[in-house]
C-alpha cells in the first residue's frame, strides 16, 4: 500500500470513528453471564458466498479491486497497544457439561432476560439490503427495515440483548431490539462480513472478508482495539471456538483452509489446509462437535463437510452431504448436525458425535437452503432459501416442509429470537 494511499484511508477513518463516538450509547443493562474462568483449556472479492454457475448466483462483489468503494482504516490513536494483549486474561463462562459444551443452550433454556422477548425470525436480504421481520408462530411479515448495501447476517449479542444486522459494502452494522423486532441505531463498523464475539464477552469481532483481516471492537464504545491480518486467508467468513475458549477457527473460503487464531493475544497460530483445497467455494461453515474433540466443516465444492481434530492441527476425514453443502446447525438435544446442501435443495442429518449420515431431507420442489438457527423449543429449522428468495421451515424430527414463506431479495444469514444459551459467540446465533 502506498503512503499516500494509506494516508487517506487512516483520515476516512478518523471521521468513522468520531461518527461512531457520536452515534453509540452505552450497552445493555440486561443480564449478561457473569464471567468464570474457563474449566479447560476464486476471487476473494466474490461476496454472495455463491458460485458463477449456481442458479440466481450472487455477482453483487465480482468487481474489481480498484473499483470497489474505499474501506475506512481505524486511525492509529484509536487502537489499544498491541503489547497489552499479552497481558489479557481469558475469563469465560465456565463449561457446565465437558461432553456437551452446548448443553446450557437445549430446547426452552433461556434467559430470565428474553423469555418475553417475541418469536421473531430476523430476515437480511444481500441483495435488496433490508431485514424482514417474521412471526415465528404466523409465519406473517410484521415488520422491515433498511440497513444498506449488501447485507449479510443477522448476529444476536454476547448477552443475546441486541441484534445487529451487518452491511460489509456499507461498513456499518445495524442494531436491532429483539424486544420489539424494531430498528435502532446505525455502527459503524470496518467491513463486517459477519460478526464473532470473544468467548469472554471483551470484544465483538468484525469478519472483514474484504480485508482479509479480523478487527477486534470494545462492543461497548465501538472502538477498535487492534487488528489480525490474515493474509493468507482469503474469504475469511465463518468461526467457532475451542472447548475451553482459547483458541478460535475461522474458515477460508477462498484459500481452502482455515486460520487458527489464539484468542487472548489475536494472533495468529497456524493455518491448516483441507486435503483438497477448494478455492472458489471452499470451507465455508463450522461448529465444534458437542464433546469438542472436532471441527465439521462445511466445503461447498467438495459436496459435504471436513472433519478437524479438536486441537485444529490436521483434517482427519471427509463426509459426503450433497452439493454446496454450506450451512451446519446442531439440535437442541445437541445429538444432531443438520448440513444444508445450498445447491441440491436438502438438508443431511448427521450425528453430531460421530458424524455418521442418518437421513437426507429434499425440500419439495428443490431449492437453497442456506443459514438460519433451530427454534428455542427444538421443533423446528427455519433457513434461508439463498437463490430462491423465500424462507424454509422445517419440522426437525420428520424434515417435513410446514412452511414456504416468500420474503425479499437474496435472503442471506438468518437469526431467530429469543434462542437458549447463557451467551452468544456469534454468527447467526451460536450459543452455549
Amino acid at each position: 500500500m502506498t503512503v499516500r494511499r494509506r494516508s487517506r484511508l487512516l483520515a476516512a477513518a478518523a471521521l468513522v470513528g468520531a461518527t461512531a463516538l457520536a452515534g453509540c450509547s452505552a450497552a445493555s443493562s440486561r443480564a449478561v453471564p457473569k464471567p468464570t474462568p474457563a474449566t479447560s483449556s476464486a476471487a476473494a472479492a466474490t461476496a454472495g458466498k455463491s458460485s458463477p454457475s449456481a442458479p440466481h448466483a450472487d455477482t453483487s462483489r465480482s468487481e474489481s479491486p480498484s473499483s470497489r468503494p474505499a474501506t475506512p482504516r481505524p486511525s492509529r490513536d484509536r487502537i489499544t497497544a498491541p503489547a497489552s494483549r499479552g497481558k489479557a486474561q481469558l475469563r469465560m463462562p465456565a463449561v457446565s457439561n465437558a461432553h456437551n459444551v452446548y448443553a446450557d443452550a437445549g430446547a426452552n433454556k433461556l434467559l430470565p432476560s428474553v423469555r418475553r422477548d417475541p418469536a421473531y425470525a430476523y430476515v437480511p436480504h444481500n441483495k435488496s439490503g433490508d431485514v424482514w421481520v417474521i412471526d415465528q408462530r404466523t409465519f406473517a411479515v410484521v415488520r422491515k427495515c433498511k440497513v444498506g448495501s449488501e447485507l449479510q447476517h443477522v448476529v444476536p449479542s454476547y448477552d443475546l440483548s441486541e441484534l445487529y444486522a451487518t452491511s460489509d459494502l456499507g461498513n456499518r452494522i445495524r442494531q436491532i431490539d429483539p424486544r420489539t423486532g424494531r430498528c435502532g441505531r446505525t455502527i459503524p463498523i470496518i467491513d463486517p462480513y459477519n460478526m464473532y464475539f470473544s468467548p469472554d464477552g471483551r470484544y465483538a469481532i468484525s469478519v472483514a472478508e474484504r480485508m482479509r483481516e479480523l478487527v477486534w471492537y470494545d462492543p461497548k464504545t465501538w472502538k477498535v482495539h487492534d487488528i489480525t491480518p490474515l493474509p493468507g486467508c482469503r474469504g475469511v467468513d465463518h468461526a467457532d471456538y475451542s472447548l475451553d475458549g482459547r483458541t478460535a477457527v475461522f474458515t477460508c473460503e477462498f484459500a481452502g483452509r482455515v486460520a487458527v487464531i489464539d484468542v487472548r493475544t489475536h494472533r495468529l497460530i497456524r493455518l491448516v489446509n483441507m486435503p483438497v483445497r477448494n478455492t472458489m467455494m471452499g470451507p465455508q461453515d463450522i461448529r465444534l462437535a458437542p464433546d469438542g474433540h472436532s471441527y465439521y466443516i462445511a466445503d461447498s465444492q467438495s459436496n459435504g463437510v471436513w472433519v478437524l481434530n479438536g486441537a485444529a492441527t490436521k483434517v482427519i476425514r471427509h463426509i459426503a452431504t450433497g452439493k454446496g453443502a454450506h450451512g451446519l446447525y446442531l439440535s437442541r438435544d445437541s445429538k444432531r448436525l443438520f448440513v444444508t446442501n445450498r445447491l441440491e435443495g436438502s438438508v443431511s442429518v448427521l450425528d453430531a458425535y460421530t458424524g455418521r449420515v442418518e437421513t437426507k431431507w429434499h425440500i419439495p420442489g428443490g431449492g437453497s437452503p442456506d443459514m438460519g438457527n433451530v427454534s428455542a423449543d427444538g421443533s423446528q429449522l427455519w433457513v434461508s432459501g439463498r437463490y430462491n428468495n423465500v424462507v424454509y421451515v422445517l419440522d426437525t424430527r420428520t424434515g417435513r416442509l410446514i412452511r414456504k414463506i416468500p420474503v425479499g431479495r437474496g435472503p442471506h444469514g438468518m437469526a431467530l429470537m429469543p434462542i437458549p444459551g447463557r451467551y452468544c459467540l456469534g454468527h447467526t446465533g451460536i450459543t452455549r
